[in-house]
């Protein structure tokens, strides 16, 4: 393919290169004269390893050159990438001035072709900047349609400084949001060759996903140090605790625990978490990454609480009771305190969970009841037909396989809160909820 890559930073100097080295004809385009200059000689911009030898051997056999003209770029090819860096502002917000301007560019340079041209964002941006920056100022520079006069996508990077160019050829995955199938195809033909998962969405999707990874990174950084400090203090060797830690892909590094949902609870993690954000404290360090999660738990629950007021209906039936599905035990489960701040409020509560009787539970899990919701017994539905014939608004709180198969049996006019992702889709006439979905 001929391909245009604006920005010759970090991202857009080894995606040119890399890209030259699979065949395609690259134009690389800054407005520093500088940085064409070095690249149209045979150098890289920046340093990375491995990158001058293959910018040098691409300028040499012709299929890497360089311009600071948007308009000669865009005549030469048929495919823009848009590398141009995105800095934070002083506020924290992203400074999407660059991604415009060059946008603006393209869209006048597109105007006098007779040929479609497909523009691609590699820059890190917002989810919504591609609607609400990027395609307005195509569409407006271009005085074309995207979708219809030209093709527009998100493709975002996943290039570690150091390691970009083995990272570009042996990414964890490639990633495209396109605003229609034709220009994902053609996307996807970019990276023909490279063996990585393609995942193929929408613009947002895309969008989101490079700052999910980024924060997780950042989050797992921060996660191991905290964990650091207090094997530090407490005089345990912290790389052979963590060794261990991650040898467990089951659980620990893994997708478990990861998707959307309700708050955690159960009687091991809120009271191992105080056990040892305490132990940091008696230590002297600080610990704010393991110190925010119990509040960060408290949101979810009480977003769940605010989601079954603001429906405004009295009337409410929950399918579930334990923290998770195929258990009895109520210690710390987030839909107790739910159902009690429910009824504190005056809402005329019914709820079911097949795996709770009251006079079956005993020990701490009976004390845990008497103390939190000790009326229990008098809100106990018999089954989910019960608790479904009671409720204007139903709330799905555990994953048990009979809830998925109730919710056939909704009557028009309900209103369901779903605290677990539902397998079975709900009838039409019923006004349906995510708890963050």
């Amino acid at each position: 393919m001929r391909i245009s890559v604006f920005g010759l930073g970090y991202v857009g100097s080894v995606s040119a290169a890399c890209l030259a080295s699979l065949g395609h004809d690259v134009v690389g385009v800054d407005t520093s004269e500088g940085k064409t200059s070095l690249l149209a000689s045979g150098r890289a911009p920046v340093v990375e390893p491995g990158l001058d030898d293959l910018i040098a051997a691409h300028v040499a056999s012709g299929r890497l050159t360089a311009t600071t003209h948007a308009e000669d770029a865009i005549a030469r090819t048929d495919l823009s990438l848009v590398c141009v860096g995105t800095p934070s502002q002083q506020n924290g917000s992203l400074d999407l001035s660059g991604v415009a301007r060059v946008c603006s560019e393209i869209g006048a340079a597109m105007r006098p072709k007779n040929t479609p041209h497909v523009v691609v964002i590699r820059s890190t941006v917002l989810p919504g900047s591609m609607r609400d920056v990027v395609q307005p100022a195509l569409e407006a520079a271009s005085k074309m349609t995207a979708g219809n006069g030209f093709g527009l996508a998100n493709n975002p990077e996943f290039l570690r400084e150091s390691t970009a160019v083995t990272d570009f050829h042996a990414p964890p995955k490639t990633v495209i949001g396109a605003l229609d199938q034709a220009t994902a195809a053609t996307v996807a033909s970019l990276y023909r060759g490279i063996d990585a998962p393609l995942i193929l969405t929408s613009m947002e999707v895309a969008e989101m996903v490079k700052y999910v990874d980024n924060a997780w990174h950042a989050l797992k950084v921060a996660f191991g140090n905290e964990i650091g400090n207090i094997c530090q203090g407490a005089a345990i060797d912290s790389h052979e605790v963590m060794e261990i830690f991650c040898r467990d892909t089951k659980l620990n590094i893994s997708s478990a625990y990861l998707k959307p949902g309700f708050a955690f609870g159960g009687s091991c993690l809120p009271k191992d978490l105080r056990a040892l954000v305490h132990r940091a404290r008696a230590l002297d360090l600080d610990v704010p990454v393991l110190g925010a999660i119990l509040p960060s738990n408290r949101i979810q629950m009480e977003r769940a609480v605010e989601r079954v007021v603001s429906i405004g209906r009295r009337r409410v039936g929950v399918l579930g009771l334990s923290f998770k599905a195929g258990t009895d035990d109520l210690r710390e489960s987030p839909l107790v305190e739910m159902i009690e701040r429910l009824l504190g409020k005056g809402f005329d509560v019914r709820v079911f969970d097949r795996n709770v009787n009251v006079a079956r539970l005993n020990g701490a899990n009976r004390r845990h009841m008497d103390d939190t919701i000790p009326h229990l017994a008098s809100i106990l539905a018999e089954d989910e037909d019960e608790v479904i014939q009671h409720g204007d608004v139903i709330v799905v709180g555990n994953d048990d396989a009979g809830f998925h198969e109730a919710m056939g049996r909704l009557r028009r006019g309900q209103t369901v809160i779903d605290l677990v992702r539902l397998k079975q889709m709900v009838p039409e006439a019923v006004t349906y909820h995510g708890i963050n979905w």
